[in-house]
């Protein structure tokens, strides 16, 4: 008789220490049928709040409540086994103080059983990055382009186009790295910083729109399915779901216009 081993989710020790070995794959999920899916393959799943913009269709990250957050994570949670889940700390719930972000960070890991939470932020925030894991909080951080900084920032640009600006972002990095942060998603830089900040750290580095030398990659599901009306110039489009599902739609408005669709006696049997 055999016995099947049970499905052990991804542990933040375990993606810590892929740092220089195997890619770590990522995607974000916001809901538990994608993530079912998408469990089968990543190493780790990210509740991002670019939510309020894919899934609610605000205009930036900005608006997103806590609450919002919680639901989707809750959400992703139930709908995976072996994948670890990363919810971030929406704008507003970890700025204040590393007592205003410890509080909501264990509300996050309390109410949707994630295993870490993510925040926006560099140097500046090492002191709440250190504060939450001697704690008990692990956290993965996000430097580079931080979307809850864009209105600071001038929109969504492209990081370190000037070579002077990189002793900053490289700063950065090893800041969080060495306040207790087990990954950082680096965002929306030039290559060659990319790989500098990936040299210059001993976690893992996750790149979205920044180089394929970073220790993993990360990408907004519903871009890379073609979900989206508008992508990122560095998202490679692996499916083209928006015409096929509009296609859908129109074959069944058709149907129900025409009176061919089928009845209960067809479905039910």
């Amino acid at each position: 008789m055999s016995i099947t081993a049970p499905i052990r989710r991804m542990t933040v020790p375990q993606i810590r220490a892929r740092k220089g070995g195997d890619p770590i794959v990522s995607l974000t999920s916001y809901h538990a049928h994608t993530a079912a899916i998408v469990d089968k393959y990543a190493d780790f799943i990210l509740v991002g709040d670019s939510l309020g913009m894919v899934m609610h269709g605000m205009d930036s990250t900005i608006g997103v409540p806590l609450d919002l957050m919680i639901m989707h994570g809750r959400a992703v949670v139930r709908g995976t086994k072996r994948a670890l889940v990363v919810v971030d700390m929406p704008f507003g719930t970890y700025e204040e103080s590393p007592n205003v972000a410890f509080r909501n960070a264990a509300k996050i890991m309390k109410e949707t059983g994630c295993g870490a939470v993510k925040l926006e932020g560099g140097a500046r925030m090492a002191e709440t990055i250190h504060f939450l894991t001697e704690r008990g909080i692990p956290v993965m951080a996000h430097i580079g382009l931080t979307p809850q900084s864009s209105h600071v920032m001038g929109g969504f640009k492209t990081q370190g186009r000037n070579e002077d600006t990189w002793a900053a972002h490289i700063n950065d990095a090893v800041a969080v790295a060495e306040a207790g942060a087990f990954a950082m998603v680096v965002e929306g830089v030039v290559e060659p910083l990319a790989d500098k900040i990936t040299a210059a750290v001993d976690i893992p580095t996750i790149g979205i729109g920044a180089s394929a030398q970073c220790d993993g990659q990360i990408l907004v599901l519903e871009d890379m399915l073609g979900l989206n009306p508008w992508v990122p110039k560095f998202v490679k489009k692996y499916g083209d779901l928006g015409p096929a599902i509009e296609q859908a739609v129109s074959d069944y408005a058709d149907e129900v216009k025409s009176r061919s669709f089928p009845g209960e006696d067809n479905i039910y049997r």
